[in-house]
Protein backbone atom coordinates (compact mmCIF):
# COMPACT_ATOMS: atom_id res chain seq x y z
CA UNK A 1 0.00 0.00 0.00
CA UNK A 2 1.42 3.48 -0.46
CA UNK A 3 1.76 5.62 2.22
CA UNK A 4 -0.91 8.60 2.25
CA UNK A 5 1.18 12.20 1.95
CA UNK A 6 1.74 13.75 5.45
CA UNK A 7 -0.95 16.22 6.51
CA UNK A 8 -0.55 19.84 5.30
CA UNK A 9 -0.40 21.27 9.10
CA UNK A 10 3.21 19.42 9.09
CA UNK A 11 4.19 21.01 6.58
CA UNK A 12 2.75 24.49 7.85
CA UNK A 13 4.42 23.92 10.93
CA UNK A 14 7.53 23.32 9.32
CA UNK A 15 7.99 26.25 7.26
CA UNK A 16 6.27 28.45 10.30
CA UNK A 17 8.87 27.61 12.30
CA UNK A 18 12.12 27.82 10.09
CA UNK A 19 10.73 31.04 9.53
CA UNK A 20 10.41 31.73 12.92
CA UNK A 21 14.27 30.33 13.76
CA UNK A 22 15.34 32.93 10.60
CA UNK A 23 13.20 36.23 11.60
CA UNK A 24 15.27 35.93 15.49
CA UNK A 25 18.63 35.22 13.57
CA UNK A 26 18.52 38.49 11.51
CA UNK A 27 17.60 40.26 14.14
CA UNK A 28 20.75 38.97 16.60
CA UNK A 29 23.06 38.76 13.67
CA UNK A 30 21.89 42.72 13.14
CA UNK A 31 22.34 43.59 16.54
CA UNK A 32 25.59 42.20 16.85
CA UNK A 33 28.75 40.89 15.82
CA UNK A 34 28.78 36.99 14.72
CA UNK A 35 31.35 35.78 17.28
CA UNK A 36 29.14 36.98 19.92
CA UNK A 37 26.05 35.12 19.04
CA UNK A 38 25.32 32.20 20.17
CA UNK A 39 22.71 28.84 18.63
CA UNK A 40 21.11 28.39 22.17
CA UNK A 41 20.21 32.41 22.29
CA UNK A 42 18.81 31.82 18.80
CA UNK A 43 16.71 28.84 20.16
CA UNK A 44 15.88 30.55 23.16
CA UNK A 45 14.68 33.62 21.30
CA UNK A 46 12.44 31.15 18.63
CA UNK A 47 11.38 29.45 21.34
CA UNK A 48 12.68 26.08 19.82
CA UNK A 49 14.83 23.54 20.88
CA UNK A 50 18.52 24.10 19.83
CA UNK A 51 18.53 20.61 18.28
CA UNK A 52 15.47 21.74 16.21
CA UNK A 53 17.87 24.98 15.20
CA UNK A 54 20.56 22.23 13.56
CA UNK A 55 17.72 19.88 12.20
CA UNK A 56 16.82 23.14 10.00
CA UNK A 57 19.95 24.55 9.46
CA UNK A 58 23.03 22.37 10.42
CA UNK A 59 25.58 24.54 11.93
CA UNK A 60 25.87 28.40 13.04
CA UNK A 61 27.46 29.19 9.90
CA UNK A 62 25.15 27.94 7.39
CA UNK A 63 22.27 29.59 9.55
CA UNK A 64 24.02 32.39 9.26
CA UNK A 65 24.68 32.14 5.72
CA UNK A 66 21.15 31.76 4.83
CA UNK A 67 20.20 34.79 6.93
CA UNK A 68 22.28 36.79 4.40
CA UNK A 69 20.92 35.04 1.32
CA UNK A 70 17.30 36.41 2.94
CA UNK A 71 18.45 39.58 3.01
CA UNK A 72 19.74 40.13 0.02
CA UNK A 73 16.28 39.09 -1.73
CA UNK A 74 15.66 42.71 -0.96
CA UNK A 75 16.25 44.72 -4.22
CA UNK A 76 19.65 46.26 -3.99
CA UNK A 77 18.62 49.67 -6.41
CA UNK A 78 15.46 50.65 -7.94
CA UNK A 79 14.50 48.95 -10.80
CA UNK A 80 12.27 50.85 -13.55
CA UNK A 81 9.66 48.69 -14.74
CA UNK A 82 9.73 47.82 -18.66
CA UNK A 83 7.40 48.36 -21.52
CA UNK A 84 5.20 51.07 -19.68
CA UNK A 85 4.68 53.20 -21.87
CA UNK A 86 5.66 56.42 -19.97
CA UNK A 87 8.95 58.35 -20.41
CA UNK A 88 11.98 57.37 -18.46
CA UNK A 89 11.47 60.17 -15.79
CA UNK A 90 8.18 58.92 -14.91
CA UNK A 91 9.88 55.77 -14.58
CA UNK A 92 12.29 56.08 -12.74
CA UNK A 93 10.42 58.86 -10.35
CA UNK A 94 7.96 55.83 -9.82
CA UNK A 95 10.52 53.37 -9.02
CA UNK A 96 12.82 55.27 -6.61
CA UNK A 97 9.53 56.11 -4.56
CA UNK A 98 8.64 51.97 -4.32
CA UNK A 99 12.44 51.16 -3.88
CA UNK A 100 12.46 53.99 -0.67
CA UNK A 101 9.11 53.18 0.39
CA UNK A 102 10.69 49.27 1.25
CA UNK A 103 13.87 50.09 2.60
CA UNK A 104 11.87 52.53 5.04
CA UNK A 105 9.67 49.59 6.18
CA UNK A 106 12.51 47.13 6.35
CA UNK A 107 15.45 49.47 7.64
CA UNK A 108 17.30 47.27 10.29
CA UNK A 109 17.11 44.72 7.25
CA UNK A 110 18.53 47.00 4.36
CA UNK A 111 21.04 48.08 6.75
CA UNK A 112 21.95 44.58 7.97
CA UNK A 113 22.02 43.17 4.13
CA UNK A 114 24.63 45.61 2.63
CA UNK A 115 27.23 45.35 5.89
CA UNK A 116 25.89 49.02 8.17
CA UNK A 117 24.63 46.44 10.83
CA UNK A 118 27.60 44.74 11.51
CA UNK A 119 26.78 41.05 9.66
CA UNK A 120 31.08 41.47 8.62
CA UNK A 121 32.48 40.48 5.61
CA UNK A 122 34.42 36.82 4.26
CA UNK A 123 34.54 35.21 1.06
CA UNK A 124 31.26 33.37 1.50
CA UNK A 125 29.09 36.39 2.45
CA UNK A 126 31.13 38.06 -0.32
CA UNK A 127 30.07 35.56 -2.82
CA UNK A 128 25.91 36.22 -1.88
CA UNK A 129 26.27 39.72 -1.73
CA UNK A 130 28.05 40.00 -5.21
CA UNK A 131 25.45 37.27 -6.75
CA UNK A 132 22.40 39.72 -5.31
CA UNK A 133 24.12 43.00 -6.94
CA UNK A 134 24.73 40.95 -10.18
CA UNK A 135 20.79 39.88 -10.55
CA UNK A 136 20.26 43.80 -9.29
CA UNK A 137 21.83 44.75 -12.14
CA UNK A 138 20.57 42.47 -14.90
CA UNK A 139 17.31 43.43 -13.69
CA UNK A 140 17.99 46.96 -14.13
CA UNK A 141 19.65 46.60 -18.19
CA UNK A 142 16.55 44.60 -18.80
CA UNK A 143 14.25 47.60 -17.65
CA UNK A 144 16.61 49.91 -19.39
CA UNK A 145 17.44 48.45 -22.31
CA UNK A 146 15.09 45.44 -22.71
CA UNK A 147 17.69 43.33 -23.33
CA UNK A 148 18.71 40.08 -21.73
CA UNK A 149 21.42 41.29 -18.69
CA UNK A 150 23.80 38.70 -19.96
CA UNK A 151 24.76 40.43 -23.17
CA UNK A 152 24.81 43.48 -21.85
CA UNK A 153 28.15 45.05 -22.92
CA UNK A 154 30.88 45.58 -20.35
CA UNK A 155 30.89 48.99 -20.07
CA UNK A 156 27.05 48.92 -19.39
CA UNK A 157 27.00 46.52 -16.56
CA UNK A 158 30.00 47.99 -15.36
CA UNK A 159 27.76 51.60 -14.95
CA UNK A 160 24.84 49.84 -13.69
CA UNK A 161 27.08 48.62 -10.89
CA UNK A 162 28.62 51.83 -10.28
CA UNK A 163 24.69 52.79 -9.86
CA UNK A 164 23.96 50.62 -7.51
CA UNK A 165 27.04 51.20 -5.07
CA UNK A 166 25.97 55.11 -5.50
CA UNK A 167 22.10 54.09 -4.64
CA UNK A 168 23.19 51.58 -1.40
CA UNK A 169 25.93 54.50 -0.33
CA UNK A 170 22.87 57.08 -0.01
CA UNK A 171 20.64 55.11 1.85
CA UNK A 172 23.48 54.68 4.52
CA UNK A 173 23.42 58.80 4.55
CA UNK A 174 19.60 58.84 4.83
CA UNK A 175 18.69 55.64 6.72
CA UNK A 176 22.16 55.62 8.99
CA UNK A 177 24.07 58.90 9.60
CA UNK A 178 20.62 60.82 8.76
CA UNK A 179 22.62 63.33 6.50
CA UNK A 180 20.49 63.23 4.33
CA UNK A 181 16.47 62.95 4.46
CA UNK A 182 13.80 60.59 2.14
CA UNK A 183 13.33 63.42 -0.66
CA UNK A 184 17.31 64.61 -0.79
CA UNK A 185 18.31 60.36 -1.27
CA UNK A 186 15.19 60.18 -4.10
CA UNK A 187 16.76 63.45 -5.70
CA UNK A 188 19.56 62.51 -5.89
CA UNK A 189 18.47 58.90 -6.70
CA UNK A 190 16.23 60.29 -9.72
CA UNK A 191 18.68 62.97 -11.02
CA UNK A 192 21.98 60.38 -10.70
CA UNK A 193 19.81 57.58 -13.22
CA UNK A 194 18.85 59.91 -15.76
CA UNK A 195 22.73 61.83 -16.01
CA UNK A 196 23.80 58.60 -15.55
CA UNK A 197 21.55 57.44 -18.81
CA UNK A 198 21.64 60.43 -20.48
CA UNK A 199 25.23 61.82 -20.68
CA UNK A 200 27.81 59.47 -18.60
CA UNK A 201 26.73 56.15 -19.93
CA UNK A 202 26.97 58.03 -23.51
CA UNK A 203 30.59 59.10 -22.74
CA UNK A 204 31.85 56.23 -21.15
CA UNK A 205 31.12 54.37 -24.52
CA UNK A 206 32.44 56.65 -26.94
CA UNK A 207 35.72 56.49 -24.79
CA UNK A 208 35.53 53.06 -25.27
CA UNK A 209 35.53 53.15 -28.93
CA UNK A 210 38.02 55.91 -28.76
CA UNK A 211 41.15 53.96 -26.93
CA UNK A 212 42.76 51.42 -28.99
CA UNK A 213 43.45 49.25 -25.85
CA UNK A 214 40.17 48.29 -26.21
CA UNK A 215 38.83 45.85 -28.18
Amino acid sequence: MVPSPAPRWHRLEHDERRRQILACARRLFSERNYDTVSTSEIAREAGVARGLLHHYFGTKRELYLEVVRTLMRMPSNPVPQKDSGRGIEIVIEDSVARWLELLERNRATWLAAIGAQGLGRDPEVEAILDGAREAAADRLIEGLRSQPGAHAPAELRAVIRAYSGFAEAATVEWLERGRLSRPQVHVLLVQGFLSIVRDVLPAVERAARSDPGVR
